[in-house]
């Protein structure tokens, strides 16, 4: 799956899958452009991958604000000359509490992240590949956005959105040279999984013990999925949510 003298913008990028992604597109041969909240681990993962940063680019974004994205992408297409490939990853879980008492603060900053910061990365990454006449972009959805996920409601609504409208911008760019797929992994080595594993004693094992695998899934496994959905090797494929869950 090559991918000399492509351009793909990761947001989330700066660690958990997002950097597992990096780092296999990179050794592809792709030019990178990492987006992330977190600063200092984006340069770092940036550097660590290319120190020289001919190849590899950071910029800080906060996905939740359209100028910032617009940004991300005017960088993008400034210093590489187009974008070909984008994977919309930064997402956050937000708190395990019961519907009917779940804050509402914490609903309206999932969904904010989750879902309208994924609209806002279409809109720009789409508008960049309509000039190019041709992309790929995966966004990073769950299993939370194929089935229930109790205990969760926002970022089930948010995950069952992304599904949602990656079906649909799909459906409208099809024709355009542009693929739209999501990903719905199931729990992962990821530190937000980590997160939810430290709830109480044996959570880790309760999470094992959804998926017909025993195991939770590896950043890598995550990764090869969206570097497969977005190589010329899937070039007829869109509109999928592609389940990569251990069974579950």
């Amino acid at each position: 799956m090559g991918f000399d003298q492509k351009t793909v913008l990761i947001t989330g990028g700066a660690r958990g899958i997002g950097r597992a992604v990096a780092e296999k597109l990179f050794h592809a041969g792709a030019n990178l452009v990492l987006a992330d909240l977190a600063g200092s681990d984006g340069e770092s993962t940036a550097r660590s991958l290319d120190p020289s940063g001919n190849k590899v680019i950071f910029v800080a974004c906060d996905v939740t604000q359209q100028d910032q994205v617009n940004h991300v992408v005017r960088e993008a297409t400034s210093i590489f000359g187009r974008l070909d490939g984008a994977v919309n990853n930064a997402g956050i879980g937000g708190a395990r509490e019961p519907l009917v008492t779940y804050p509402e603060d914490d609903w309206n900053r999932v969904i904010n992240v989750n879902l309208t910061g994924v609209f806002y990365c279409l809109k720009a990454e789409l508008l960049a590949m309509l000039q190019a006449g041709s992309g790929s972009i995966v966004n990073i959805a769950s299993m939370a956005g194929l089935k229930p996920f109790p205990l969760h409601p926002a970022y089930a609504a948010s995950k069952h959105g992304v599904v949602g409208l990656s079906s649909s911008a799909a459906w409208e760019y099809a024709g355009k040279g542009i693929r739209v797929n999501a990903i719905c992994p199931s729990f992962t080595k990821t530190a937000m999984v980590d997160e939810l594993a430290n709830y109480g004693p044996g959570m880790e094992e309760k999470l094992m013990r959804s998926i017909p695998m025993r195991r939770l899934g590896t950043t890598g496994e995550i990764a090869d999925a969206i570097v497969w959905l977005l190589s010329d090797e899937a070039s007829f494929v869109t509109g999928v949510a592609l389940p990569v869950s251990g069974g579950m």
